[in-house]
């Protein structure tokens, strides 16, 4: 067995409510056993590794542990678990990678060593940044990780001439958006999303489609407060905050509020809310990551200003046409192709019907 890529498979189950700490798994293993296992729990609660050694109990003394992530060192809402991990007497822990965070960055690993632990470093370490990717980011810089997503068809076209967009993608596609919805601290739509499409943004679980347990932040940016007073993302469960243009008038900022938002009054810049300062905001707010679904406008800017992280496109095997149809981004473009925004890291998956297309915007 690969004990390490065990341990990811369990901090991808910390992804959606593990946030602003990061989705760690933990295995421990003892003569060739595994004795203990375990992945972050919310915050305030346990860590990996003191989830994998209450399950292991005594059978840890002696084993090796599999973190995917370097061990905190520090005393945080918890204990710092190199204490835990020394405690029980474990002899070789392997970490994919040392944790960014100042506070332990590399500190983790030698406060083991100097208790006689050996220490292994790098195993399948890409694999652990990428699970991890928000929380590297956010961890240095304070700003979120943004995520930007949307489906298409084979030319280019997001809806119809008549804003019909339902469905493009296939229901195989739908469901994984959900999935990275449950995993995503927020999601972010423009008003015009939310007056065209009306949309619940709410992460669904199971085949069944029902409102997950846990559900993410919806945040809509609106310039001038023009979400309507019944739009479906102020009656379904969890929060949604509405980011305005400064000088809104005091009567509708009431309004929304007393809809069920949360109003959030952020400056302008060429007529949209500066959405470089909302960021900072939300990054002030604890959000580690956002994904953004929208609409074109928002995406034109999120573009220009080089605000977004790593872009998801599902592409339909349909064609719409019509110079009416809409486009995913607006915004003023590039002159030239050789000033394109361009992706690294990119792939390419099936799904279904669908072909998704991934990658990380070039700096």
């Amino acid at each position: 067995m690969d004990y390490m890529q065990h341990a990811l498979s369990l901090a991808r189950l910390a992804l959606g409510h593990a946030s602003p700490n990061p989705a760690v798994g933990a295995v421990i293993v003892r003569d060739g056993v595994v004795v203990g296992e375990g992945y972050t729990q919310p915050p305030g609660s346990n860590h990996a590794e003191v989830v994998a050694l209450q399950q292991a109990g005594e059978k840890a003394r002696g084993a090796a542990m599999y973190v995917t992530m370097e061990p905190c060192c520090f005393e945080g809402r918890t204990p710092p678990c190199t204490e835990a991990i020394i405690a029980a007497g474990i002899a070789d822990v392997h970490m994919a990678m040392i944790d960014p965070n100042p506070r332990v960055s590399g500190g983790g690993k030698a406060a083991l060593e100097a208790a006689g632990i050996r220490t292994f470093l790098g195993e399948h370490e890409e694999e652990a940044r990428e699970l991890n990717e928000a929380y590297v980011k956010y961890i240095r810089t304070g700003i979120p990780f943004v995520m930007g997503k949307y489906a298409m068809s084979l030319d280019g076209k997001i809806a119809t001439k008549t804003g019909d967009s339902r469905w493009i993608s296939g229901e195989e596609s739908r469901r994984y958006v959900h999935l990275l919805r449950y995993q995503m601290d927020a999601i972010m739509v423009g008003v015009d999303t939310i007056i065209t499409d009306d949309p619940q943004l709410t992460a669904r679980a199971g085949r069944e489609g029902g409102q997950a347990e846990r559900q993410p932040l919806r945040v809509v940016v609106d310039s001038q407060g023009r979400t309507p007073l019944n739009a479906r993302v102020l009656q379904v469960p969890g929060k949604t905050l509405i980011a305005v243009g400064q000088g809104l008038a005091p009567a509708r900022i009431r309004a929304l509020s007393q809809a069920g938002a949360e109003v959030v009054e952020i400056t302008q810049k060429e007529g949209l809310v500066d959405l470089e300062e909302l960021l900072k905001f939300l990054g002030q707010r604890g959000i580690i990551s956002i994904m953004v679904e929208g609409g074109a406008g928002v995406f034109g800017s999120l573009f220009e200003h080089r605000l977004i992280d790593k872009l998801i496109a599902f592409i339909a095997p349909i064609i719409i046409g019509g110079e009416g149809a809409k486009n995913p981004v607006r915004g003023r473009g590039v002159e030239k192709v050789a000033q394109a925004m361009n992706l690294t890291g990119v792939k390419v998956e099936k799904i279904a019907n669908d072909i998704m297309v991934s990658g990380y915007a070039a700096r």
